[in-house]
Order: structure tokens, then sequence, then C-alpha cells
């Protein structure tokens, strides 16, 4: 798995619009991984990112969502969600295999990523990011790190 310093990966993949994404990491980037769509702690993360996206918009942070669900379902879950960042559908795992993360049991755990200059700069353990308030702690995070200059 990816640890802060490590290069951020080049990835590609399409999000819920059809369209496709390929993020260089330069900017300050959160990207949260989650098991499934339509699920509760997903559910919960999900809605978290989306009520502090104007934050993170306002501090110049970009916020990607991705699992190994479809397009189709990533365009469900985002219609129904109000979800207004991008997910990236990751059905084969590329992505994130790229972040060095477990596929082999069809989804990947809860694990989030913030990068920036080409990095890795900090990462979240599944088992400590409560997807309640998971967002809101990334972002203070993040803004003190890029925003106050750590």
């Amino acid at each position: 798995m990816l640890e802060p310093g490590d290069p951020a990966p080049e990835i590609s993949a399409t999000n819920q619009h059809g369209e496709e994404r390929s993020p260089t990491f330069e900017e300050p980037t959160v990207v949260y991984f989650y098991p499934k769509d339509f699920t509760g702690g997903c559910t919960t993360e999900a809605s978290d990112f989306q009520a502090a996206l104007p934050e993170f918009r306002e501090s110049g942070i970009a916020v990607y969502g991705v699992s190994m669900d479809d397009v189709d379902t990533h365009a469900e879950f985002a219609d129904e969600e109000g979800l207004l960042f991008d997910l990236l559908a990751d059905p084969d795992g590329a992505v994130a295999t790229a972040f060095g993360l477990d596929t082999s049991e069809g989804h990947t755990d809860r694990r989030t990523f913030v990068l920036a200059g080409g990095e890795v700069v900090a990462t979240y353990d599944p088992e400590l990011a409560d997807p309640s308030g998971h967002a809101r702690t990334v972002l203070n995070d993040t803004r003190n790190e890029f925003i106050t200059g750590g």
C-alpha cells in the first residue's frame, strides 16, 4: 500500500458521467476508496464528503471517491445521494491496485489518501476512519497542511 512520501500513481478511470479522468495529483487531492455503493457506511461517507465539498473546493482540494462498482451503479448512487464530486469506476481494480490496495474480495477496504506535489502526503487507515465525520477530519488536516503551511 502506498505510504506518505511515495510517488503518486498514474491512474485513469471513468466517472459516473462516463467521462475519463486522469488526475495528476500535483494539486491537493483526496482519493477515498470505499467498498460498495448503496451500503450504510459508504453512503454515510459519501454524504459527508458531499456536505464538505464546498469547503474542499474553496480550499483548492479535489475529491474523488473510488469503488469497484461500475459507471452505471456510480451514476445511480451519485444521483440518489446528490453527489457532485467524481466517483471513479474501478470494476477491474486497476486504480485500487495502483494504490496498493487488495481487490481479491471484489471490493476494497475503506482507505483514504491525500496527494499533492505528485506524491502521497497522508493516508487514513480504515480501522481508524469512521465513515461519519471522516470527511471533516480529512478536510481539516488537509487545509492545515496546505493552506496554513502545516
